[in-house]
């Protein structure tokens, strides 16, 4: 092969189409798959993806698409990189990029824009997406030179991954992208330790040593299975009780004497009482939101009684809600490695973290609710079946509760659910989660009407081959509002009925495999049948709907 031939195709001597820069700099950042649904507004960016060794995974909404990308990049750490089109494309990938900012997610979305010379005409399917996704993303641009696509991509790819991870788009004029320009192919980023100082961490220890009734609290984004493996050492040297914050239960293995339970939605009430009690707070990655602090009542705004240690990569995060005593610029890995690696002092508190691991296995204890098909005997059954690196996916809905609540989490990156509470994520997630991780089981959980948000996903798994396995709770209503609705005001149902389809039957018409279940008895059966399929499948579970929550019926 001659010395040309083996040189990228953006470094030859011959110009390349915008497309084709764009996509051989994405190859350069090491992107193996890309999500998309094709649009006439970035032809030569497809044009560019023809035989450039990425995967190209056709979706079938771009809402869909945008959640794919989201949940690879929640899995891999690497940002998940999603392709939609202008105008109608953008707004429907929105969702996804809502999802990765409040979830701390790596993700670059590329967006189709009208050509340079009709802007501000409102020419067809014109936005301004420096204003659209402003609020939605850590940075928004429209790339004017072809030949600076490479230096685009490349910050691109280190906003995405740096301090506080999240979302950048990236907007494409259709001319620009389709003109040509020699332009060199820049290194993959380059990431940044966000280490703390030595300083830091003797505060952190210091503050520790002086507690009687500590509690930490992690999450957030910028994760690896490096960073749990640390908290794991961490929390078992120094023997203290670690809180999961909201969809983050998969940072510690559950099965550790030190996991206490998830601070989140519907959090278990005894602890929420230990967070209160507690005289000091470590928090590390996590922000502190309305989900992970009860409605901002665990901690008192501003300044908690409790001594507050708050770990957070974003220097805007520290503070913003509740004043620490003591606040690290740094991100999660480094700080737990650190504290790992120090000395752990002979703690007084070994009776306290007893009691909190005691509220959180009393919390376990099945509750038995109405019906002859128990989301908890569910759960129960899929904690026995299922191998400690299985993948369980949800999007939003009362049917979470029970696996938020009764599923043990072994292992990291094992939960994928939009801590932004989008319905719909669960089914495109676990789609993205089978195809990059195609050895794992992939279990996605979703309810009747968070499954028809994304339903059409389903299509894309047949498509691709990613054999997932979707259990629908169905109880024919918006479980979650009707919730609230029954509270606020009982017995005026408005809104929140819904007529479904024979899910196992729609199943059933892609080839795929599809069964209905009634009962607890046949559970079991028809979900080894499921796994035994080899095709992506679909439980029909029909749930009583009085069963709304595991502590609420109708």
């Amino acid at each position: 092969m001659s010395e040309v031939a083996t040189l990228s195709r953006a470094e030859t001597a011959r110009p390349h189409h915008g497309g084709q820069l764009l996509i051989d700099q994405l190859a350069a950042e090491g992107v193996e798959r890309a999500y998309c649904i094709p649009g006439e507004s970035y032809l030569a960016a497809l044009d560019g993806m023809v035989g450039a060794g990425i995967e190209l995974v056709v979706c079938r909404q771009e809402g869909g698409a945008a959640m794919m990308a989201e949940a690879h990049g929640k899995l891999t750490g690497r940002p998940g990189v999603a392709f939609v089109t202008r105008g109608p494309g953008a707004t429907n990938a929105s969702a996804g990029v809502h999802v990765a900012f409040q979830d701390s997610t790596p993700m670059v979305l590329f967006v189709g824009q009208v050509a340079r010379d009709q802007r501000d005409r409102e020419a067809f399917q014109e936005v301004d997406y420096r204003a659209m996704f402003g609020p939605l993303a850590k940075w928004v641009a429209e790339i004017e030179l072809t030949e600076r696509i490479p230096e685009y991509v490349s910050h691109a790819f280190h906003v995405a991954q740096s301090g506080r991870p999240g979302p950048v788009v990236l907007a494409l004029p259709e001319d620009m992208l389709s003109a040509e320009a020699h332009a060199p192919i820049v290194p993959p980023a380059t990431m940044v330790r966000n280490d703390a100082s030595e300083q830091s961490i003797d505060a952190i220890v210091d503050a520790l040593a002086k507690a009687k009734r500590p509690l930490a609290i992690v999450g957030g984004g910028g994760w690896s299975a490096a960073t749990s493996d640390a908290l794991a050492r961490f929390a078992s040297a120094w023997d203290l009780p670690v809180a999961a914050s909201f969809r983050c239960q998969d940072y510690l293995d559950n099965r550790l004497p030190q996991y206490v339970g998830d601070a989140g939605v519907g959090v278990n009430p005894k602890l929420a009482e230990k967070i209160r009690e507690a005289d000091l707070i470590l928090t590390i990655g996590a922000r502190l939101g309305e989900m992970t602090t009860s409605g901002y009542t665990l901690l008192n705004v501003p300044e908690p009684k409790q001594t507050l240690i708050h770990v957070h990569p974003d220097t805007a995060e520290l503070g913003r809600v509740y004043r620490p005593a003591v606040a690290v610029a740094a991100g999660s890995e480094p700080v737990l490695e650190a504290l790992a690696a120090r000395k752990a002092p002979q703690v007084a508190w070994g009776a306290w973290r007893e009691a909190a691991r005691a509220v959180y296995e009393g919390w376990q204890m099945p509750q038995a609710t109405p019906g002859a098909l128990q989301m908890e005997y569910v759960i129960q059954h899929l904690n026995e079946a299922l191998g400690d690196d299985a993948i369980l996916t949800n999007g939003a809905g009362n049917y979470s509760a029970w696996l938020h609540r009764y599923y043990r989490y072994r292992s990291f990156r094992t939960q994928l659910a939009p801590t932004s509470g989008s319905m719909g994520y669960g089914l495109p997630a676990a789609v993205a989660a089978k195809l990059a991780a195609p050895e794992r089981d992939v279990v996605c959980l979703a309810g009747d009407g968070c499954f028809q948000m994304t339903c059409q996903e389903f299509g894309t798994a047949c498509e691709y081959g990613a054999n997932i396995i979707v259990l629908i709770s169905n109880n024919g209503m918006y479980g979650t509002i009707r919730m609230h609705q029954e509270r606020e005001y009982p017995g005026r149902v408005s809104g929140t009925k819904m007529r479904n389809p024979d899910f196992a039957a729609w199943a059933r018409s892609y080839g795929a495999f599809g069964e209905t279940v009634t009962d607890n008895a046949s559970f079991a059966d028809a979900l080894a049948r499921a796994r035994a399929s080899g095709m992506p499948s679909i439980l029909d579970l029909k749930v009583d709907p009085r069963a709304l929550s595991p502590r609420m019926t109708l």
